[in-house]
């Protein structure tokens, strides 16, 4: 849970990134911003904060020693001394330029923030941000002088859409520190420099980490194994992910034992389930626990992935929402084709 409402941008620097692949330049700011308007004071930090209200946190990282992560070394040195802002976004600026290693990516303004009083996880803490704006819009400006009006425009900034941002909080420094990201200009493979080059972060194993895994696990293994091709319904297949849901639904905690005597039931489907479980987290690289607490917001997440949608050639779709004890499927030899029985009280 993340709370700006006490927050307050203490410093800002502005540097422009290009890309050197590009021959454009890296152009470094001389001084801070002083901001002394406070209407653009809030337009900042609305700009800023807002897309990280419902982020999830992950960590720096590095394979042969965090410390040798330089976004998370140029941030220890912040957070020790936050007077050394300015000479730490310098070196910020010239890492991202360096980072910038395909000829597609964006150059734009490059912004490094230092907030104050950021409430994480219940507690206060500074926080800094490091944001990139790499698309202009076009704005109309209407003048009017006494009763004759003109039109002019210019480029600018649209506050309302962040395209690159990391918050690091000072918290848990010895994993890596609490960072969310977000990038909403590059999905494509060659783009992935802001979080695999710049930043070098991994998710943050905590419980919405294990629950958005856990619930991907079970999904997974309804479409794989639970397949019509190893006979199984497509009803019984949804029956499956709809209780897996219910599961994370209606608890606090998880608990693997729990978890297949109340949803698996079955001896045999809880081993098919066990290997299936086991092999999808080691394919990934993924830790795992048999107990964690269950995250709400990750289950949000994962929800629009468990659509109880059965497609019938392409004449029906049957959605099932309730009790599966009342949808039967058979087979008609007169017709040589499938059907389904749906048994209701009332028609809506």
């Amino acid at each position: 849970m993340i709370d700006f409402s006490d927050s307050t941008l203490e410093t800002l620097i502005v540097h422009k990134v290009g890309n050197p692949i590009q021959e454009e330049a890296l152009t470094l700011s001389k001084s801070k911003i002083e901001l002394v308007d406070d209407t653009i004071r809030e337009l900042l930090h609305r700009y800023f904060l807002t897309p990280f209200k419902q982020a999830t946190f992950f960590n720096f990282h590095h394979d042969a020693d965090l410390e040798l992560n330089e976004t998370y070394n140029y941030s220890t040195k912040i957070f020790n001394d936050p007077e050394s802002t300015f000479l730490q976004s310098v070196n910020l600026a010239k890492h991202l330029y360096d980072s910038t290693d395909h000829p597609n990516i964006k150059g734009g303004e490059m912004y490094i923030a230092y907030f104050s009083d950021c409430k994480v996880d219940g507690d206060y803490t500074d926080a800094i941000g490091i944001f990139k704006s790499e698309n202009k819009e076009t704005y109309l400006k209407v003048m009017q002088n006494d009763d004759v009006f003109d039109l002019d425009y210019e480029a600018g900034i649209n506050i309302n859409k962040l395209d690159k941002g990391c918050l690091i909080f000072d918290q848990e420094k010895e994993k890596g520190y609490k960072v969310c990201t977000v990038d909403n200009t590059n999905k494509n493979n060659e783009a992935q420099y802001w979080k695999e080059n710049f930043l070098k972060v991994k998710p943050r194993e905590d419980s919405y980490f294990h629950t958005d895994h856990f619930l991907s696990a079970c999904r997974g293994f309804c479409e794989e194994v639970l397949s019509p091709e190893n006979e199984v319904s497509k009803a019984d297949q949804l029956m499956m992910r709809e209780k897996s849901l219910n599961y994370f639904k209606e608890k606090e905690t998880f608990d693997i034992q729990e978890f297949q005597q109340e949803v698996m039931q079955e001896p045999e489907l809880i081993d098919a389930f066990s290997d299936y479980k086991n092999n999808f987290f080691a394919s990934h690289d993924i830790n795992h626990f048999d107990e964690f607490n269950i995250s709400k917001p990750a289950i949000n997440k994962q929800k629009k992935f468990f659509k109880s949608v059965i497609k019938l050639d392409k004449n029906f779709h049957v959605y099932v929402h309730g009790n599966h004890d009342y949808i039967e499927r058979g087979y008609d030899e007169v017709r040589d084709l499938n059907y389904y029985t749906l048994y209701f009280k009332k028609e809506r």
